[in-house]
């Protein structure tokens, strides 16, 4: 073979890929960041359902790039540069930590559908078969004997709902804000190991750690529709429904992808992802959906960050100011 035909042959194996008629249409992409016990519905159920609709609807293959950790990890990512062109955080507090950041020019995701909230999910205790140590709520995690586990607050946003859950229970029932602080200090002395999220917490405890858990109801209930929990769960009688936010990042988002972004993140409200949502185990933002799911035990006195109000106030006044500035530094830990 002469080298002429040889190097003619050599640019037509280099140039196969992006010759017109062997090429097909490129696939498109989202990029997704959430928080951790997003990962699951995300990749199973939500993200497929979009793509087969969005096919369906413009003939367009689309394909989902994502990453999954806790809420504080996720939003240091973006912060960082990470190229999310959507985060679905585990609060709005962290929400505002990218607006802070300069990574979105505006608190856009409030324009959204239910605030962004995409989906809710109350805080339970988790606790060992049989419920040997006789838990009922919150207030019981003072007790003697206790062992928790629990996510840290410091990384996870599902550990500072909790910390909302664990004080704004007993201010509820009592109105007094020294004793919620006395009940938050009682059950923080009880900590005995913390996680960097949520799901890591739950990792530990599923290990042999500790006799209680703080976590999420969607984990613990999805194990148990699928007969794979080998824990009780405690529903405390008033404990907080915590709110999962959704936001865009349109400087990540490649010209001529806005609209499919848009589309994705819209599509987290229809029918059919909010119905997904009660599935795996999460709450609808759709009251009189959850009413109909007989797997959602009701609670007497849910209440919400807003009746704490809201993480401009709970944030620096609960977060901080009670937890990190009076209980942490009475644990000697």
């Amino acid at each position: 073979m002469s080298f002429g035909i040889f190097f003619a042959a050599l640019s037509l194996y280099a140039a196969w890929p992006w010759l017109p008629w062997v090429r097909g249409e490129a696939v498109r992409t989202v990029v997704v960041y959430g928080f951790s016990i997003l990962g699951e519905v995300m990749n199973e159920a939500i993200f497929p359902a979009f793509e087969t609709g969005w096919e369906a609807a413009t003939g367009e293959d689309v394909e989902f790039i994502s990453a999954f950790a806790s809420s504080g990890t996720v939003t240091n990512q973006a912060i960082l540069g990470a190229p999310a062109e959507v985060v679905i955080v585990s609060l709005e507090r962290d929400a505002i930590r990218l607006l802070n950041a300069g990574v979105i020019p505006s608190p856009d995701w409030r324009d959204l559908p239910h605030m962004g909230v995409v989906n809710t999910t109350p805080f339970i205790i988790l606790t060992r078969p049989g419920n040997p140590l006789n838990l009922s709520g919150f207030s019981d995690l003072t007790k003697q004997g206790v062992e928790i586990i629990h996510p840290d607050p410091l990384t996870s946003g599902g550990a500072q709902w909790a910390i909302l859950a664990e004080y704004g229970s007993h201010l509820r029932e009592t109105g007094d804000p020294d004793l919620a602080y006395r009940q938050l200090l009682g059950i923080w002395q009880n900590v005995v190991s913390q996680a960097s999220s949520a799901r890591s917490a739950r990792t530990q405890f599923e290990n042999g750690f500790g006799n209680a858990l703080v976590t999420y109801e969607q984990e613990a209930l999805r194990d148990q529709l699928l007969g794979r929990l080998n824990s009780e769960i405690v529903y405390p009688s008033s404990t907080i429904l915590s709110e999962h936010t959704a936001i865009i990042i349109p400087k990540n988002i490649p010209d001529g992808d806005e609209a499919l972004v848009e589309a994705f993140v819209r599509f987290l409200w229809s029918d059919l992802a909010q119905e997904i949502f009660t599935q795996y185990g999460f709450r609808s933002v759709d009251a009189e959906r959850n009413a109909s799911v007989s797997y959602f035990v009701a609670i007497a006195d849910p209440f919400t960050v807003a009746d704490l109000g809201g993480w401009s106030v709970a944030g620096p006044e609960i977060v901080e100011q009670i937890w990190y500035e009076k209980v942490l530094p009475k644990l000697g830990k």
